[in-house]
């Protein structure tokens, strides 16, 4: 993995900090490299949070984690720092909190998330190993947003069916429920052509997050557009999207849409719900929300939304679940995936277990 460094080191700790990175990374084998070189796969972004300027990607596969100090312990570390994260355009936001009494270190995910990584004088060679263990897999994971669409929908259904009208439903009754969380206005924090850049990059849309989707027949499944107002979920093609396929060679997810509209993406969980319906034909429905509850089995890595990665470590979880078609899978600092056999299988089994609150380690 090349690596490289953007932005300017201003302090003692921000120095300290990527010194300790360095040694961890080229121990770990990985080489630095000048910003300009090509096929770079991870950047530090030191960033000064009055003026937080962004590392410009050429490649959707380079993973940006943006670098930001502070003096104040915040009262709410996400509110403070996840602006940060947006305007800096990066995949992930290591927030720095130094003061008199301590040294307190975030991760902030695209997610959402947060969890702090711990420090203890004098302990520096197993605070850096730590930051390798939980940043590397998340450095090279790969992501698959991209879309092939196909304008071959069949004529009867450019205005849905009967599948289509239940994820409606659903969709409205989760929104109902505040488990489609929008707390960050993506698109007034950035300017419009940054905001663009994002939806390029993630395929986020910054409406709200979460997902759902149901089955079609043995191929094909219906799944919610990503960015979209899921409590109002209308025009086939531009809000729902029939899912075909994930194409392997070309790392795309393949879809039907009527030739009468202007396609968005689908959701970057595509793969994911593709992977669970292809390998258990009696799953019948997805929802993806972000919540939680107790005593269900989860990922062991936060993997970014999108990615391969994670969408196999929930298929694992799904897998291994008594009842695959009825399963129930927290995702690492994030959320819950749940199968059902229909959407409504789903409601009936989460009603009154549903905790708004994901907890964050």
């Amino acid at each position: 993995m090349l690596y490289t460094v953007s932005g300017q080191v201003t302090s003692h700790v921000q120095r300290w900090f990527m010194d300790g990175v360095h040694q961890v990374l080229q121990k770990h084998g990985h080489l630095f490299v000048n910003p300009t070189e090509k096929d770079i796969r991870l950047v530090f972004n030191f960033v000064d949070p009055n003026v937080p300027r962004p590392f410009r990607r050429k490649a959707q596969a380079t993973y940006v984690i943006s670098v930001v100090e502070t003096n104040e312990q915040p009262q709410n570390v996400l509110r403070t720092a996840y602006p940060s994260l947006i305007r800096t355009l990066s995949n992930l936001l290591v927030f720095i909190v130094n003061t008199d009494e301590r040294l307190n270190t975030y991760f902030v995910t695209l997610e959402q998330g947060y969890y702090s990584v711990p420090y203890e004088s004098g302990q520096d060679d197993k605070y850096f190993e730590y930051i390798y263990q939980r940043m590397e897999p998340l450095a090279s994971s790969n992501l698959i947003i991209d879309n092939e669409f196909e304008p071959d929908l069949p004529e009867e259904l450019w205005e849905g069916d009967e599948i289509t009208e239940q994820v409606r439903h659903a969709a409205r009754k989760i929104d109902e429920m505040n488990l489609f969380p929008a707390p960050f206005p993506i698109q007034e924090i950035l300017p419009p052509e940054d905001f663009r850049h994002v939806k390029r990059l993630y395929g986020i849309g910054g409406l709200s997050y979460g997902n759902l989707s149901a089955r079609k027949d043995e191929q094909r499944f219906w799944m919610s557009a990503s960015g979209v107002n899921k409590g109002n979920l209308r025009r086939i093609g531009e809000d729902m999207l029939l899912v075909k396929r994930f194409d392997a060679d070309r790392k795309a997810m393949r879809l039907s849409v009527p030739p009468t509209v202007t396609p968005r993406r689908v959701s970057v969980d595509a793969i994911e719900h593709w992977m669970i319906y292809t390998e258990h034909p009696t799953v019948g429905a997805i929802v993806h929300i972000h919540a939680w509850m107790d005593g269900i089995p989860s990922t062991q890595i936060n993997y970014p939304c999108g990615t391969v990665e994670l969408a196999r470590a929930v298929a694992e979880q799904v897998r291994q679940a008594d009842n695959p078609d009825r399963a129930i899978i927290g995702l690492k600092n994030h959320g819950l995936t749940i199968t059902g056999r229909d959407l409504d299988d789903i409601f009936e089994r989460i009603d009154g277990r549903i905790i708004p609150q994901v907890p964050m380690a």
